[in-house]
């Protein structure tokens, strides 16, 4: 069978192979795919994989070879799942690869707003610390954040890990989830209305899948019921907030920092808000991309195409 990759660089900018998969059929890898040679490159290929190139109906009527489509990340958006299933193509995606390097995000985020710690080395850096008649300064407040209230909004894999680390750190976890599993409470993680998590948490962290239930969930609104000087994180998907809100909150000081790896449009465009807004941390989208994160995502990307040549596929994600 040929498979075609059509946007491998960055699951592979050259610090990984494409040996594995290429054992498995005729492999073509383009780093990088625009709308108009879509149609051309999968030509015939039976087996496509895609992260981010979006493969619509119009596409898939276009291009009848294709009979399966793996997805290189875990939300598969970009494709018309349901239309694939009608054309008898079977859509795959990778669940579970990034938990832990955005639950270790989130923390970056957290502790970077507790202790400053990138623009206190700018300060030593540029002399500060030198010049200082005392052995020790800081130019922000400094936070512990034992006993503060960590909110997550989303508790599927990412959610709970993100809790069990705020454990270990002494704070204590309001969860908020479509579905209640009471199993996943104890004496420090709780299961809330939402009102409360936005109420009582000092730091509220994202984890949400995009739909139209969370499209602008952090919005005036529910930003108003925050906590004044409360942090806020998102490595979810950008649009599950108003930047335009958050921006205001941010420039009034109702929310005392944002931490964000995702925005609206990526890559972020120039009269995006939050650009200027204050206590503003922005990171390009990077959460899931430790080498680590990747490997597993390939190694189970090439686990689907494999399980497909063999008649038994798996992590279907159109069976419904």
């Amino acid at each position: 069978m040929k498979i075609v990759v059509l946007d491998g660089y960055t699951l592979n900018p050259g610090d990984m192979s494409w040996d594995a998969m290429g054992r498995l059929g005729e492999l073509v890898v383009y780093d990088r795919t625009p709308a108009e040679k879509i149609i051309e490159r999968i030509d015939n290929a039976e087996i496509i994989l895609t992260n981010k190139v979006i493969l619509t109906k119009e596409i898939l009527d276009k291009t009848p070879s294709v009979k399966y489509i793996g997805v290189m990340a875990t939300g598969y958006n970009v494709v018309d799942t349901q239309y694939a299933k009608e054309l008898g193509i079977i859509v795959t995606n990778v669940p579970a690869y990034s938990t832990d390097s955005v639950a270790q995000m989130v923390f970056a985020f957290i502790l970077e707003f507790c202790h400053h710690v990138g623009e206190h080395n700018r300060a030593v850096h540029e002399g500060k610390w030198t010049k200082n008649i005392d052995f020790s300064f800081w130019d922000y407040p400094l936070i512990e954040i034992k006993n503060k209230t960590l909110g997550i909004i989303g508790f599927g894999a990412i959610g709970q890990k993100v809790a069990k680390i705020a454990e270990i750190f002494g704070m204590k976890v309001l969860f908020h989830s479509r579905t209640l599993n009471p199993g996943l409470e104890t004496d420090n993680i709780k299961y809330p209305a939402m009102e409360k998590v936005l109420t009582d948490s000092d730091f509220i962290t994202l984890h949400c899948p995009l739909t139209e239930q969370t499209k602008g969930l952090i919005n005036k609104d529910t930003i108003s019921k925050m906590k004044d000087g409360a942090f806020l994180i998102n490595t979810s998907r950008g649009p599950v907030i108003d930047e335009k809100d958050v921006a205001q909150a941010l420039n009034t000081g109702k929310l005392a920092g944002f931490g964000t790896d995702v925005v609206s449009i990526e890559p972020v465009q120039a009269e995006n808000p939050l650009l200027c807004a204050k206590n503003c941390i922005i990171t390009p989208h990077f959460a899931w991309a430790t080498k680590e994160a990747r490997q597993r995502l390939m190694d189970t990307l090439i686990k689907n195409v494999d399980s497909f040549i063999k008649g038994t596929p798996v992590n279907v994600v159109n069976n419904k």
